[in-house]
């Protein structure tokens, strides 16, 4: 592994530190915000902002990369990512924070399409699960890590700030270091929605719900812990705990979906994760049983969108996996760029304690459709063709670093006739 990992080390070192810095950042204006003295309603508002740069860079990001380079890209989206970052303790309003969110979104999805399509490029197609899994932990890791750095000063100060300011710089360092090749990158054509919903409902209603309920837990969550009492290092334990359970919790939840019908799996899991929110809601009262509560909440939520993934890519013909993917996850994106606005509204006319409501309703009404589904559709599905497969959920090429094998559809699969879900 470490024979394969120093190649690449250079990329991975840049990610870690693009991932500290705006992990940091993402819940620190959320954390400011709220200090500000923002309404919730308008907090969401402002970190839907994030979701909805990410929606318009993944349209912007392979043509910039063809016209300048993956070197030049990087380093004219990080210096946006640093900047954007500063000029928040400049100006501190509400639609320049909202502007500064997009601008964050739309320069974040064309850095992760760079370095996803340059480690895809640089490794070996029967490398690429390994490549996959050591950048799905820095990625992770890097995320969960970047949630502690809220425990070195007041998030009112401007020291946080800055410092996501020079993290997301630093990433600059090893990416213009590197004398690793430049790939060709090709384009991720898309599934049309229409389609998808026609070969596998299930996984379109599971992905668009899980986005609502993930957008509005990484837009408002660390709002979300402050309003229930949590100081700055509590909020950062929150996010940390959060992130460590989807980790843990996602390959062994994906591997039972590999065992059983996927659709049953997907309900019982939004139904879990249902019951998990409302712990939350519960356990937050109790002072700190509500760390362990988020991390179970964590676990089990993280794991749908997965799972959605691995259940569209069951009912797709293997030419189609990679278009399949990339259309759900846009489907995803569109969700969670709504999901902060409106638990946000739902937060600011009610109560806090609104949101894991919020998301316990969400998971609801996905168990609620897979129930329906599977009352109409009373046949067992067939042998999976697929096997889960953990996610980031960055871009479409993150699916391409994944081992082919994983998504290998036989002969005999694609003959038989598959159920929709």
């Amino acid at each position: 592994m470490v024979s394969l990992v120093l190649p690449i080390a250079a990329l991975l070192l840049a990610v870690a530190f693009l991932l500290l810095g705006t992990g940091l950042l993402n819940t620190l204006v959320a954390v400011r915000a709220g200090l500000e003295g923002y309404s919730d309603g308008l907090i969401g508002v402002i970190m839907s902002g994030y979701f909805v740069g990410f929606f318009i860079g993944t349209f912007l990001a392979l043509p910039l990369i063809r016209r300048v380079g993956h070197i030049r890209a990087f380093a004219l989206c990080a210096a946006l990512a640093s900047a954007s970052a500063l000029f928040h303790v400049l100006v501190v309003e509400p639609l320049i924070w909202g502007l500064l969110r997009i601008v964050t979104g739309v320069v974040l999805v064309i850095l992760y399409t760079i370095i996803e399509s340059w480690l895809n490029g640089q490794t070996p197609p029967a490398q690429r699960g390994r490549v996959f899994a050591a950048y799905m932990a820095v990625n992770l890791g890097s995320l969960a890590a970047a949630q502690q750095l809220l425990r070195l000063d007041a998030p009112t100060s401007h020291t946080l700030f800055v410092l996501a300011g020079i993290l997301t710089a630093v990433s600059l360092v090893p990416v213009a270091w590197t004398r690793i090749a430049q790939p060709k990158v090709e384009d991720a054509q898309r599934l049309g929605v229409r389609r998808m919903w026609a070969v596998a409902p299930l996984a379109v209603a599971a992905s668009f719900l899980s986005g609502l309920a993930m957008g509005a837990f990484w837009g408002l969550g660390p709002l979300y812990a402050g309003r229930i009492g949590l100081e700055a290092s509590g909020i950062a334990t929150f996010m940390t705990c959060a992130i460590l359970g989807g980790a843990l919790l996602q390959v062994p939840l994906g591997r039972i979906s590999d065992s059983y019908d996927r659709r049953w799996v997907l309900g019982v899991l939004a139904a879990a994760a249902a019951l998990g929110a409302l712990g939350l809601l519960v356990l937050s009262y109790a002072g700190t049983w509500v760390i362990p509560a988020v991390a179970v909440y964590g676990g089990l939520a993280f794991a749908v969108y997965p799972v959605a993934i691995a259940h569209l890519v069951d009912h797709l013909e293997p030419a189609d996996v990679l278009s399949g993917g990339s259309s759900l996850l846009l489907l995803h994106g569109v969700g969670a760029a709504l999901g902060p606005a409106l638990a946000g509204q739902i937060m600011s006319l009610t109560h806090a304690q609104a949101l894991p409501v919020y998301f316990a309703l969400m998971h609801l009404l996905l168990a609620a459709y897979t129930v329906r589904s599977l009352h109409r559709h009373r046949r067992d599905a067939r042998d999976h063709a697929a096997r889960f497969v953990p996610q980031v959920r960055t871009t479409p090429i993150a699916m391409e670093m994944q081992a082919a094998e994983a998504y290998e559809i036989t002969e005999d699969d694609v003959s038989q006739e598959s159920p929709r879900a």
